[in-house]
This record gives C-alpha cells, sequence and structure tokens, in this order.
C-alpha cells in the first residue's frame, strides 16, 4: 500500500534529519545535530581558517558563505582567485564572483559597511572588460568597463573608480574623449587619498596641457602621491620629473600649498 504524499515527505524529512550532515568545513556533523550554517559563522570561520593558514578549509567555508549570499565571502574569493592567493589563480572564477555581487547589491546604499567591497567588485569586473580574459567568453569591452566604472564611480563615490574612468576620459577609450572630465573625476580620487588619481592630477597640472599651468599646485599633488605610492614607480618618477624642472619659488610654493592641505584635513 502506498504513503499518501504528506506521509512520504515526513519520512524523508526524518530520514535527512537523521542523517549525518556534511558541514561546510568538510567535516560530518553527527546524527540528530544541527550544524552551525549561518553564512556570517561560515565566513568568520573561513576568515580565521586563512589567518591560520589552513587554506583548504577556509575556501570550504568562504565557498559555503558565498554560496548563501554572503557578499564579503563573495568579494574576497573573487580577490583569492585573482591574485592566485591560497588557490590556483583563476582570473574566470574571479570575475564570476565580482558578478554575483554586482548583479545582487548594485543598489545596496552606499552608505552601508559593505559598500565599499561592492564598489571594488564593479572596478573589478571593470578591468576585466576593459581588457577580457584570455581564452573565455569574457571578451575586452571599453564600453562596457567604462560603464562598470562610471556606476562605481558615481553611485559609490569610490575613489579607484574615479581614477580609472578618468584615465579612459584622457585616452578617449570606449567612448568620448573629455580631459575636463577627467580632471574632475581626478580632483574628486585626489581629495580622497587615490596616491595614483594625485599623481596624474598632478602632473597635469603641472605640464598644463589640460588647464592653465600651475606649477607649485602640480607639485604638491605629486608630493602627496610620492608619499603615499608606495612601490609605484611610475608615480615616483612623475615626482622627481617635476621637483627637477620646477623652480625654487615653484617648489616653495608647493611646500606651502601641501601644509594648507594638510591643515584643512585635519580640520
Amino acid at each position: 500500500m502506498r504513503m499518501s504524499s504528506l506521509a512520504q515527505l515526513s519520512f524523508l524529512s526524518c530520514a535527512l534529519w537523521l542523517a549525518p550532515a556534511l558541514a561546510f568545513d568538510g567535516t560530518r556533523t553527527p546524527a540528530n545535530t544541527k550544524p552551525p550554517v549561518t553564512p556570517v559563522e561560515a565566513f568568520r570561520s573561513g576568515a580565521a581558517s586563512l589567518k591560520a593558514g589552513e587554506n583548504d578549509k577556509a575556501l570550504s567555508s568562504l565557498q559555503y558563505a558565498a554560496d548563501q549570499g554572503h557578499a564579503l565571502a563573495q568579494w574576497k574569493l573573487g580577490r583569492m582567485y585573482a591574485a592566485g592567493e591560497g588557490v590556483p589563480r583563476n582570473e574566470l572564477r574571479a570575475f564570476q564572483y565580482f558578478s554575483r555581487i554586482a548583479n545582487t547589491h548594485a543598489e545596496d546604499s552606499p552608505h552601508l559597511p559593505q559598500a565599499r567591497f561592492v564598489a571594488n567588485a564593479f572596478v573589478q569586473l571593470g578591468h576585466y572588460y576593459l581588457d577580457g580574459i584570455p581564452n573565455t567568453e569574457v571578451k575586452a569591452d571599453p564600453d562596457r568597463a567604462r560603464e562598470m566604472y562610471a556606476f562605481a564611480a558615481s553611485y559609490f563615490g569610490d575613489p579607484d573608480a574615479q581614477y580609472s574612468l578618468a584615465k579612459l576620459f584622457l585616452d578617449g577609450t570606449g567612448g568620448v574623449k573629455d580631459p575636463r572630465q577627467a580632471l574632475r573625476w581626478l580632483n574628486l580620487a585626489a581629495n580622497k587619498g587615490q596616491p595614483r588619481a594625485q599623481a596624474l592630477l598632478g602632473h597635469l597640472i603641472f605640464k598644463g596641457d589640460v588647464v592653465p599651468r600651475q606649477a607649485a599646485r602640480g607639485l604638491m599633488w605629486l608630493t602627496l602621491a610620492r608619499d603615499g605610492a608606495g612601490s609605484e614607480k611610475w608615480v615616483v618618477d612623475m615626482y622627481d620629473a617635476a621637483f627637477k624642472q620646477a623652480t625654487d619659488t615653484e617648489r616653495q610654493m608647493a611646500v606651502l600649498y601641501l601644509e594648507r592641505y594638510m591643515k584643512g584635513r585635519r580640520d
């Protein structure tokens, strides 16, 4: 005699409850116990495992959290696959994780704590669309790259996106060439401390190719960029070239501009 549909469902539920379950860290949980499977717990477990150098356990936990829609876990995995940190480098996998964030969280408030990670996902997608990913379906699409940067630059106010968008306006890549729009985005990013934006803005102002030359102000931005550039040699080279070309008066004025800028930031 056949069981009713309700009885079958009840029986199946009991069987699944009694069977050992595979937890997010790859271990089996004992029967009659609930595994700690909240996305937040999984992400924290993955982060702790990464810190301890337990890459396999970390990957399992982060993947579980990401599959449950945890945006920060998705972002972390995207960064790991992009750089080959703890996993084999796989730019397509990175692209897929960043795409999941963009598709789900584009309308998140820019004031949420996770907003900067969402914005960065758009920036990373912009990079991939700009150059494409060899031997994959992700082809170079500068128009799409500009859209990614523009969204993160305007909606989230992300300085990395503003810098990348400015470069496209300078070169005319993916749309119109508009040096003045480039300067506008560079200025926004530079005032948020983006060192590459500070360097490029300072270089353009110092040379006077786009706007009337302001050597002292340009040297000020280049000084700030040099101090925050880390290992980016091109930034240091730009500063060195401008410093050599500047007059003593321009150098002294740059110091005054820098002091006023730093005072304004503190106030």
